[in-house]
């Protein structure tokens, strides 16, 4: 099973950078398709972004599109959101999860404890 660990969160101001990480432990990260997703506060978990095993395909949230990046290294067994022009509306909890597909976007994984991103006006 593979076990998944963000972190990269905090307090950044509107227009401002932050990065991402998502570890996770097993030999077979580099067959499955990860995804970011996050929840604000009173509202639903949504998709963020997805990318496939070999990281050349990548779906992205229309509110996000243009702005974040999702990348891979299957030697880190890492995958990573660079999250550029960052808006108030950004703030949320982050979690990294397995995807059926970047087509589906359907999680299956096990949560974990999310690292927080703050947006401050």
């Amino acid at each position: 099973q593979v076990q998944l660990v963000e972190s990269g969160g905090g307090l950044v101001r509107v227009g401002g950078s932050l990065r991402l990480s998502c570890a996770a432990s097993g030999r077979t990260f580099s067959v499955y398709a990860l995804g970011w997703f996050r929840q604000a506060p009173g509202k639903e978990r949504e998709f963020v972004a997805g990318i496939n095993w070999s990281g050349d395909s990548s779906y992205y949230a229309d509110s996000v599109k243009g702005r974040f990046t999702i990348s891979r290294d299957n030697a880190k067994n890492t995958v990573y959101l660079q999250m550029n022009s960052l808006k108030p509306e950004d703030t949320a909890v982050y979690f990294c999860n397995l995807i059926t597909s970047i087509q589906s976007r359907i999680p299956y994984g096990s949560w974990g404890q999310g690292t927080q991103v703050t947006v401050s006006s």
